[in-house]
This record gives structure tokens, C-alpha cells and sequence, in this order.
């Protein structure tokens, strides 16, 4: 499995982006069975669990981004999504997608978030 993460630039506080993490590699019938989640990484940090949605749609999301962010996935097209809104310098991160099928992990390159102030 591959994974493309896109979406991610520069945007002032308060406003929005939307991310997307595209699979490849795979086919339709096994990704309908992988969780899926959003990961992100600031300067000088851990890497932290954003959000997060299940095989099933279930979804789960960091305190810091609840109410703000919201999470999908569209599985004919292989594609998670991270709809961003009221962006706060605080969210400026590297953001990783990663997949779970079963015992195997992946990870895709990530893309750059920055909120200015």
C-alpha cells in the first residue's frame, strides 16, 4: 500500500484547509477493511494522533480538534479526507495519513500545515 497526502500550505488563523490521503497499491475489497487516521507532527514534538476513522465510519478525534475538524473517508476512491476549520496557529504541523490493515502499519510522506497569527 502506498499513501499520498495532499492539501496541506498556509493559511491564516480561523480559516480552512482540507487534507487528502489517497491509496494506491491496493484494491477496493481489502481497503474496505482498513482503519485509517490522521497523524500530525510540530516542530520540536511528538508525532500525535488527530483524528482517526474505523473500516465501519467510526471516527475518534484529539481533544485539541474536536468541534473543528472532521474526518471521512470515500472508499470507491481509495481517499481519506481532514476538513480542517478554525485553524489556530497551534495546529501547525507536518500531518502524516496512516493506514492499519490487520498487523501492518503504513504511512504516508505527509504534508505541511502553518497558521499564521
Amino acid at each position: 500500500v502506498q499513501l499520498q497526502a495532499s492539501g496541506g500550505g498556509l493559511v491564516q488563523a480561523g480559516g480552512s484547509l482540507r487534507l487528502s490521503c489517497k491509496a494506491s497499491r491496493t484494491i477496493l475489497s481489502v481497503f474496505l477493511g482498513d482503519d485509517m487516521a490522521w497523524y500530525r507532527q510540530a516542530p520540536g514534538k511528538q508525532r500525535e494522533l488527530v483524528a482517526s476513522i474505523t473500516s465501519s465510519g467510526s471516527t475518534n478525534f484529539a481533544d485539541s480538534v474536536k468541534g473543528r475538524f472532521t474526518i471521512s473517508r470515500d472508499n470507491n476512491k481509495k481517499t481519506m479526507f481532514l476538513q480542517m476549520n478554525g485553524l489556530q496557529p497551534s495546529d501547525t504541523a507536518v500531518y502524516y495519513c496512516y493506514l492499519k490493515r490487520q498487523l501492518n502499519t503504513y504511512w504516508g510522506q505527509g504534508t505541511k500545515v502553518t497558521v499564521s497569527s
